[in-house]
């Protein structure tokens, strides 16, 4: 650790150092974040680019008590380091360490959970319009990044700054990327701007701000004209924002930290919300990051071999992601109509190749995940096959859109759902514990879940050829050894229907599990094998419509276990107990009425339900998370005991 670096405990220590000394100290928190993450894993590129101007925003501002709020928040690291958490970084998105984004149970210096971009503009124009409100005059500070000024929402709150009548700083953090490349008009734009610039015409923009700042008695509007006139051009950029009212200053260097301080301390004064807009260099510091941002936005750990990174030994067998998107590469090679969408994530949705193969049939329209549905339905409508690629933490964003123009119209669209489940260090902001939830209620939606790399091929299959929306969910996971590849699931998927995977003899338990946690199943089954407990073993495979020939399990003197990798509430297991309930009737039972009903006492329920509790799961490993949520074997071995009055459980 760098000998500046040791000694900052508090913002107020930053406060203390001069330009020269920041410099360093920039340097220095540069080499902690790069082996803290080569250790750990983390976001690196986009920490690495904003060092200089975390560390301007703490000497200028007072964030104990003014208030920063950041837009995507896997930009904080340096945040994070400088206001008491640097020790926590040993255990970075670890459990019991330090989450990878602003979290405000950590520390008053952060204002919101953040890990969806767009929102950090609307969140600060409600805070100023509270402090307002209650005669405060704290200063606030946006600071967005990573492309998320092209967010839908984003474009709706500058749309209401005009709202604001006191002070409010926008920093756009302007790094030409998001996660992948930024795409769209937008961005063009931008990236115009930017290669037009060259380091000395940055130099005399700032400072022709700081000339130009108003002093008392002289409006913003007045001050912009005359920086506009000294440097005898009307800004580009500034085209964009005095459209819609939004004074504007910049670009400016974002790693010149000396001439940062000086233009946050002259705009600290305007009483009016205003724009700085910011260049900087995603990865800078390390070569490998600054030459492929993207491929290390998001790491593992990894090894550093002076400027280079030795890659970590590749696994056995590959990730859902990978195999998704060689499958799909593979089916588009036989049928033309297959395009791919997704939302700034080409890399995280496994599309490489497929984008590499068919650039014209490949769309990325940036971090907007509403309008990548509404575009699915434009190709769809045409009678293309659009597959909408999409992690299922973002793809809560666009519930209306899925319904209005997806659903209702039942239109053929495909959403590939990537990191389902429980996703490991991200945490509670980046789980997809909710998809199935808010999709399965959704009519015309047809929800599957692949157990493996089998079925992930045959998931595709059926989902482009089924003729109205699907949607097919899988983890931020290795695919299972073969050895949990059972026969069952080399049978094409049927609308509806489930396929057995493992029969015992005599058995009086049948472990119905859904999705990748089918090998957890078959775990949870071989250890009750062993104490001499036979059961039965169902891929569900759908979770909408469920196949209703698993209650007449029920009849038939059977207890269930559903096993998901989801919330408990509105998860496959509740469709399973609807069925159950709903079709009591149908089947003339009368055995599913309370939670109690086995009328010889054979069983101290008949339906169980696995899945993760109605509460926020901390980051920590994948696996560590599915044992909480008590989705793991020993979990299920452990219910299907109690369930036949066997286990620990029972009197």
């Amino acid at each position: 650790m760098g000998d500046l670096l040791q000694h900052i405990r508090s913002p107020k220590d930053v406060k203390n150092l001069s330009v020269s000394e920041l410099k360093v100290l920039a340097e220095e928190i540069r080499d902690f974040i790069l082996a803290s993450v080569s250790k750990r894993g983390g976001h690196l590129a986009s920490n690495l680019g904003v060092v200089e101007l975390t560390l301007a925003l703490h000497k200028v501002f007072d964030f104990k008590k003014d208030k920063l709020l950041w837009d995507v928040g896997h930009q904080c690291y340096t945040h994070k380091i400088i206001t008491g958490r640097r020790d926590k970084f040993k255990r970075l998105r670890q459990v019991d360490g330090i989450s990878g984004f602003p979290n405000p149970a950590e520390s008053e210096y952060d204002q919101f959970v953040v890990g969806h971009a767009g929102t950090s503009v609307a969140t600060a124009i409600g805070m100023a319009l509270g402090q307002h409100q209650q005669g405060k005059a704290d200063k606030i500070v946006a600071m967005v990044g990573d492309a998320s000024i092209v967010n839908g929402v984003s474009f709706e709150a500058l749309n209401n700054l005009g709202l604001v009548k006191r002070q409010l700083l926008i920093v756009l953090n302007d790094n030409s990327m998001a996660i992948d490349a930024t795409q769209g008009a937008l961005a063009k734009y931008f990236s115009r701007i930017r290669l037009s610039q060259t380091y000395e015409g940055m130099r005399k923009t700032t400072a022709n701000i700081l000339e130009h700042m108003p002093v008392f008695g002289k409006s913003v509007e007045e001050a912009i004209e005359r920086i506009k006139k000294g440097i005898r051009m009307t800004l580009p950029a500034s085209q964009l924002f005095e459209s819609l009212d939004i004074p504007y200053f910049g670009p400016v260097n974002g790693h010149d930290i000396g001439s940062l301080i000086k233009l946050f301390e002259a705009i600290n004064h305007l009483n009016h919300p205003a724009i700085l807009h910011v260049y900087t260099q995603k990865g800078r510091g390390f070569t490998p990051a600054g030459s492929r941002p993207s491929k290390y936005h998001s790491t593992g750990p990894f090894e550093i071999n002076g400027d280079t990174v030795e890659p970590p030994s590749p696994p056995a067998r590959r990730s859902f992601t990978s195999a998704f998107g060689s499958h799909l590469t593979e089916l588009a090679e036989k049928d033309k109509r297959i395009v791919a969408i997704t939302s700034a994530m080409c890399d995280g949705t496994g599309l490489v190749e497929f984008r590499k193969k068919y650039a014209d049939r490949f769309y990325d329209v940036g971090i907007a995940e509403s309008a990548a549905v509404d575009i699915a339905a434009g190709l769809s409508r045409t009678g293309l096959k659009p597959v909408v690629c999409i992690y299922s933490t973002f793809l809560q964003r666009s519930f209306d859109q899925i319904f209005q123009e997806v659903a209702l119209q039942n239109l053929p669209v495909v959403f590939c759902v990537d990191r389902a489940g429980l996703v490991g260090s991200d945490g509670p902001t980046h789980h997809g514990l909710m998809d199935i939830g808010f999709l399965r209620m959704i009519p015309n939606m047809v929800l599957i879940a692949p157990a493996n790399e089998v079925e992930m091929k045959l998931a595709l299959e059926f989902a482009l050829g089924a003729g109205k929306p699907v949607v097919l969910r899988y983890p931020r996971d290795i695919v299972p050894a073969k050895e949990y590849v059972r026969a069952g699931c080399s049978r094409p998927f049927k609308l509806g229907q489930s396929v057995v995977v493992k029969k015992g003899k005599g058995s009086q338990i049948v472990i119905v599990s859904y999705g990748s946690v089918l090998t957890e199943a078959l775990k949870a089954a071989a250890i009750l094998g062993e104490q001499g407990i036979a059961v039965d073993v169902i891929n569900g495979r759908f979770a909408a419509p469920v196949d209703r020939k698993l209650v007449s399990l029920l009849d038939h003197g059977k207890g269930i276990i559903t096993v998901e990798d989801h919330h408990l509430a509105c998860g496959f297991g509740s469709a399973v107990l609807e069925a159950a309930v709903g079709g009591s009737a149908r089947w003339g039972r009368k055995s599913v009425k309370t939670a109690r009903l086995g009328e010889s006492g054979q069983f101290r329920d008949r339906i169980r339900m696995l899945g993760a509790p109605r509460s926020l799961i901390r980051h920590d490993s994948r696996q560590a998370q599915l044992m909480e949520a008590g989705v793991n074997a020993d979990n299920i071995a452990e219910a299907a005991l109690d369930m036949l009055g066997a286990g620990p459980g029972c009197k």
